[in-house]
């Protein structure tokens, strides 16, 4: 072979190989892509939407493990988060491809704090949380499953109440209506999708420890439903 071909595609390769090494660093410690699957995030965000995730935003993390190396700041209330789903071997034993699963939405409840639900409103604090991000698209109320004297819920055995419910059942439609004040636990968050009567969240199967965020959303840099249905006027909406 021609040497000078040799040098060549030894060039080509090496360029290769830095691109790919670069790209795995950017993806473990800078940006992440991720595509939004479900309508949990309406009308904040869309089926079809493709966000950049700053892994950054959170502190440097240690790839696999979860671990912050260096600290930039924490998680604040109103973020909106990309994290892996909190999976439940016995609770989650019908739905086996939730494992590993990244879910998005938004904080409502930081460590230390107090989260109620009453007729589908919530409490942080004591204080009514609003805002023209959160939707409901159902009528419907189930009445409140526990006595207005019922008492907080702990952290001690946390599945005891969050049971990872997902049917259409009353009981499980009450969790998404109501729930007696819960403190959220040091490490861990408490979040909810904006379109409060069809996600899968906090209510149901309880916080989000540190270690599973693994960035807060950006932007929006592409959004469609399929080539004939391009969304250009999303494409480049920072996320609040």
């Amino acid at each position: 072979m021609n040497p000078r071909w040799l040098k060549t595609l030894k060039e080509y390769i090496e360029a290769l190989l830095v691109a790919v090494v670069l790209a795995l660093i950017i993806r473990a410690f800078i940006v992440q892509a991720f595509k939004i699957p479900s309508g949990s995030m309406l009308e904040t965000l869309q089926v079809g939407d493709q966000l950049l995730v700053s892994k950054f935003q959170y502190g440097v993390r240690m790839p696999f493990t979860g671990k912050v190396l260096v600290p930039v700041a924490e998680p604040k209330r109103g973020d909106i988060v990309v994290f892996e789903y909190p999976y439940d071997e016995k609770l989650d034993a019908t739905r086996p491809q939730l494992d590993g699963v990244d879910f998005v939405k938004r904080i409502v409840g930081l460590p230390g704090d107090t989260v109620e639900i009453r007729s589908k409103e919530v409490y942080v604090n004591g204080e009514h949380v609003t805002g023209p991000y959160i939707q409901h698209v159902r009528e419907d109320m189930e009445p409140n499953p526990l006595p207005e004297d019922h008492p907080p819920i702990t952290v001690v055995d946390p599945a005891a109440y969050f049971d990872h419910c997902e049917d259409a059942t009353s009981i499980c439609r009450a969790k998404r209506d109501w729930m007696p004040p819960v403190k959220v636990p040091t490490g861990h968050y408490f979040v909810m999708g904006d379109n409060r009567d069809e996600s899968f969240d906090s209510r149901f199967w309880g916080f989000v420890s540190r270690e599973r965020i693994k960035g807060k959303a950006l932007i929006i840099y592409w959004s469609w439903t399929g080539p004939t249905n391009i969304r250009w006027s999303r494409i480049g909406q920072l996320l609040h």
